[in-house]
């Protein structure tokens, strides 16, 4: 029998392509998963801001845990966590929050090679980012342990300078670590992504933003993952402020009840 992390692993080498939605709590991803989705995701902005932090670290690794432990306990699907920079301030410190991701049975993670100092979002150097990803997964071989590693490298989502050129250098680090995937967040036009697709063996995630072109020029392109990051959870809470301004225009209480 496929084990949680064999079928998502599938999913990223299925002959289409795989799109994963991104939910908050455990009602959000028994929606998900009652819409057929074949796995489901956290996103950390959601998760964080469903609880009244900003993004990037601002919860505890425990609050984030009992969200967690909730969605996975009520669904049937895989789960991978959107999991920052670890919530560590040493790669053990890491390993050991991804211990506890596994028994709570998560398939997979998203970790980022950027870092958050005084404030501030910056790189991690691409050699050392990479040294850590190749001790996470000798630690999971010792410990006959299964996790989906996907690399979420932050050259688009921050814009760095040349970042076409940048994200083809850290891939070659990337490569052959011992990740399972590469996610590249804000990227969009089809020429870049087609060369990130050419300089990397491992699948290719994007993520659901403005001009980001359509399921099927992803698929044609050779995209294996499309995350729909935080925009669901914008939309859904974007449309409580709607039906109050309605309710309070109308005098009535029809765009809650219709």
């Amino acid at each position: 029998m496929s084990t949680s992390f064999q079928k998502f692993k599938t999913l990223h080498h299925a002959d289409q392509l795989f799109v994963l939605p991104n939910a908050w709590d455990a009602r959000s991803a028994q929606i998900l998963q009652d819409q057929k989705f074949p796995a489901i995701a956290t996103s950390s902005a959601a998760v964080a801001n469903s609880l009244g932090y900003d993004d990037g670290e601002k919860m505890s690794f425990e609050e984030y845990l009992f969200v967690i432990r909730r969605i996975v306990a009520s669904v049937k699907v895989p789960v991978t966590v959107d999991i920052e920079t670890g919530y560590g301030k040493t790669k053990e410190d890491i390993y050991g929050n991804l211990r506890k991701l596994i028994d709570l049975g998560v398939a997979g993670i998203n970790i980022e090679d950027s870092v958050i100092v005084l404030g501030q979002r910056s790189m991690q150097n691409a050699k050392t980012f990479s040294g850590n990803i190749e001790f996470f997964r000798k630690k999971l071989r010792e410990d006959n342990l299964e996790l989906f590693i996907n690399i979420r490298c932050d050259t688009y989502i921050l814009n760095v300078d040349n970042k076409e050129r940048e994200t083809i250098n850290r891939l070659s680090y990337y490569n052959n670590c011992g990740a399972d995937g590469i996610f590249l967040p804000c990227i969009s036009r089809e020429e870049d992504i087609a060369e990130a697709i050419r300089h990397t063996k491992l699948p290719l995630n994007v993520m659901v933003i403005p001009g980001l072109p359509d399921i099927d020029t992803l698929d044609r392109l050779g995209v294996k993952r499309v995350s729909m990051g935080p925009f669901l959870f914008q939309k859904t809470y974007g449309g409580i402020a709607d039906h109050v301004r309605a309710m309070t225009a109308s005098r009535n209480f029809v765009s809650m009840t219709s």
